[in-house]
């Protein structure tokens, strides 16, 4: 036998695990709908010409101060994780990385992405972004253990992206980026209310408060899931109407708001169970990427 072969065959696949760890702390699908949406955020604020070499500082800078953020935010929810079976096997519940390695490793690349932002793109753009780290890990975070407003305040960080993005491109903010933000903000009160009915059992064995108790008139989270919804059909059409995204956006629109808002009262109006919730789910996370995707191709 090959000593030397077989240790560094096993330094090898120690690194590429924690390599592995590091990697899933910055919770890749939630970090790519981040630089999507910001990056959506960035053409729709660009003019006539696209600067791509802006637009991948935008990228790189987003991608390191959000995976750090999220990365913080996992270090912070670190012993609730490990209650719940969907959360258990993240590197540090599962003690593939040790909390401070993760702590460390998140305020790095949050400074460091910061600073870049700051220096390589403009200073607004950085302070916006630095306005979802402080919302996401000093509001949002800690208020899932008492209250399922957390939602309504999780919903403001989760909905700046996009104005992160026109703010790198115009270095100044407009009634547009507000639009946006609007949008995002009430797409996210649907789906974040849909994922907290999907994992609820999940969610209560950690002791975690993402769902009101029912009413005699209902679950107050059933009438801002249905409100929120409507306000984005309606919201959604505002693009079109101030003249910056044209006529195949305003149908994509409003077909999928609609289609959200069938599901939704499929599910307020039923049994409000795992899998009515999860197909309101479902269809929340096509409406984000299929709808910006139209407004861009679709931009006036």
């Amino acid at each position: 036998m090959n000593f030397g072969t077989v240790t560094a065959d096993t330094s090898i696949a120690f690194a590429r695990e924690r390599a592995s760890g590091y990697y899933e702390l910055t919770k890749p699908r939630v970090l790519t709908m981040v630089l999507i949406t910001t990056l959506a955020g960035f053409y729709m604020g660009s003019g006539a010409e696209f600067d791509f070499a802006i637009a991948l500082k935008l990228l790189a800078g987003t991608a390191l101060a959000a995976g750090g953020t999220l990365a913080l935010n996992e270090f912070l929810e670190r012993d609730t994780d490990a209650m719940m079976v969907r959360t258990r096997n993240r590197p540090l519940p599962s003690g593939r990385l040790r909390p401070i390695e993760g702590l460390i490793f998140g305020l790095m690349i949050a400074a460091f992405g910061l600073a870049y932002l700051w220096n390589g793109v403009n200073p607004l753009t950085a302070i916006v972004t630095a306005m979802v780290t402080v919302l996401y890990l000093g509001a949002y975070t800690p208020m899932k253990r008492y209250s399922w407003v957390c939602h309504l305040v999780g919903a403001v960080p989760g909905a700046l992206p996009p104005v992160i993005g026109w703010a790198a491109a115009r270095g100044a903010l407009a009634v547009e980026p507000g639009v946006l933000f609007g949008i995002m903000f009430l797409w996210q009160l649907p789906h974040s209310l849909s994922i907290a009915r999907v994992y609820q059992a999940d969610y209560a064995r950690a002791g975690l408060s993402l769902l009101p108790r029912d009413r005699p008139y209902g679950n107050p989270a059933n009438v801002v899931m249905l409100t929120a919804t409507i306000a984005l059909v309606l919201f959604g059409t505002l693009p079109t109407w101030m003249g910056f995204a044209g006529k195949f956006y305003l149908a994509a629109a409003v077909t999928l708001g609609g289609l959200m808002l069938y599901q939704g009262m499929k599910l307020v109006r039923g049994t409000a169970t795992a899998a009515t919730a999860r197909r309101v789910m479902m269809v929340s996370l096509i409406y984000l990427p299929a709808v910006l995707l139209v407004m861009v191709l679709d931009k006036v």
